[in-house]
């Protein structure tokens, strides 16, 4: 695809997509809302309308849990990547070769029985005697990152990006001197996971991916010749006819996955408990109150805001008959507030009885492969941070992500005392 027609492409699309979205259209409404205003009210407006909303771009929108969860749960439904549902798919290359994207090329976009099976290669790191083996570790990086922190800090920068980052290096056997590259590939993959709708995303996008392609390509090699106990050498020892595609798609994603998530979950974790001060003595004192307050920032304030679906063959969904392909985008903050299934679904309560029913993980074949990683990585850097710092509080203008899939704080200053300024936060 030439660099004009992907530019014009790009113009007529935004074009296109803001039109709908000044009258109402619910798909439009999604793609087109600043990246960092509070999407919610937006969310609740569609679900006035209707659990299965229609969208004059040719898609179906649904908030509803009930029909989130079955979709996921349905393997008629497929994947679809999020430059396919923005209508502008990009592939990239360079010389002439196809660069591998650690997302879009990777298993959490792929369909049986090509998930499944690379799926299988990672999923005994990800068990819950593994992780119960890496709880301590992971419990010794969370304190040496707090015994860093100053009386004012960055909680994004300093810490909640730090701690998942260092645990995914240690899975993947990544050497120390690189880590400071995820945060900013991080920051570049999220921007666009929603679809690429500027030339100049396309250019940061190009040149992340080729950065990170080479990296894992010299990490591969170094591994090959000198095994380690880390997934990357589990990979390229035990499954020599892995192709490269998926060999270097699988690691970025677990690269990717693993801190992306996580960091938006611990800062919008702490958001909320700034947001419910009632619940800061009890987060720092209980661990399993804890437990209870990550489940529910994952249900009120997910990391990741929605998913898109297609019916590989014609179906029935909800009454609605749904021909081959059509888009399905499941909201899935806005089913984690469905009314029938969650009482009170706005107020935040750390003691919901059923808060594990949120889809901020998904559901099905596709179920988060870290869930349970995350999970641990948020109770215990949550709970850990406020009993640190119990008397944590903003300091100053907290400044979103700039993406409409990825829920998360790029920066939230912060004081250790009481002393602190008001916060500020959409």
């Amino acid at each position: 695809m030439s660099t004009l027609k992907t530019t014009a492409q790009f113009f007529a699309l935004r074009t296109l997509v803001r039109g709908y979205a000044l009258i109402g259209d619910p798909y439009a409404g999604v793609m087109a809302s600043p990246p960092d205003r509070d999407p919610y009210a937006m969310y609740e407006k569609v679900r006035a309308k209707g659990d299965m909303v229609r969208s004059r771009m040719g898609a179906y929108v649904t908030p509803s849990r009930e029909i989130c969860d079955s979709v996921l749960r349905d393997n008629r439904f497929i994947t679809a990547t999020f430059d396919e549902a923005s209508m502008v798919p990009i592939t990239l290359f360079k010389d002439g070769e196809k660069i591998v994207n650690p997302v879009q090329d990777s298993f959490l976009m792929k369909n049986p029985p090509d998930h499944t099976r690379l799926r299988k290669l990672v999923q005994p790191f990800f068990t819950p005697r593994a992780l119960k083996d890496r709880t301590a570790s992971i419990q010794k990086i969370v304190t040496d990152h707090l015994d860093r922190l100053g009386d004012r800090f960055d909680v994004v920068t300093e810490f909640a990006s730090q701690v998942p980052i260092q645990v995914i290096a240690d899975l993947l056997g990544v050497p120390d001197d690189h880590k400071d590259l995820f945060a900013r590939w991080g920051s570049a993959l999220a921007e666009t996971l929603d679809g690429v709708w500027s030339h100049q995303q396309l250019k940061n996008l190009h040149a992340t991916i080729i950065e990170y392609n080479d990296f894992i390509d010299v990490l591969i090699e170094e591994r090959r010749r000198n095994p380690q106990d880390d997934i990357v050498s589990h990979l390229v020892t035990r499954h020599e006819d892995l192709s490269r595609e998926d060999l270097v798609a699988t690691t970025g994603l677990l690269l990717f996955a693993g801190f992306e998530t996580t960091v938006n979950l611990i800062s919008n974790g702490v958001l909320k408990a700034f947001e419910n001060p009632h619940t800061v003595a009890p987060l720092g004192q209980s661990p399993e109150y804890a437990e209870g307050f990550v489940e529910e920032v994952l249900r009120l304030d997910p990391p990741v805001q929605y998913t898109i679906r297609w019916p590989g063959e014609r179906l029935e969904l909800a009454g609605v008959s749904l021909p081959k392909g059509m888009p399905v985008m499941l909201m899935l903050a806005a089913a984690n507030r469905d009314p029938r299934v969650f009482s009170d679904p706005l107020k935040f309560d750390p003691t919901r009885s059923n808060a594990r029913e949120h889809l901020a993980f998904s559901a099905g074949i596709h179920y988060c492969i870290g869930a349970g990683l995350s999970r641990i990585e948020g109770t215990l850097a949550l709970h850990e941070l406020f009993k640190r710092f119990p008397k944590l509080a903003a300091d100053g203008p907290v400044t979103r992500r700039r993406s409409k899939l990825i829920r998360g704080a790029l920066r939230l200053p912060v004081r250790a005392n009481e002393s602190s300024r008001s916060l500020t936060v959409n």
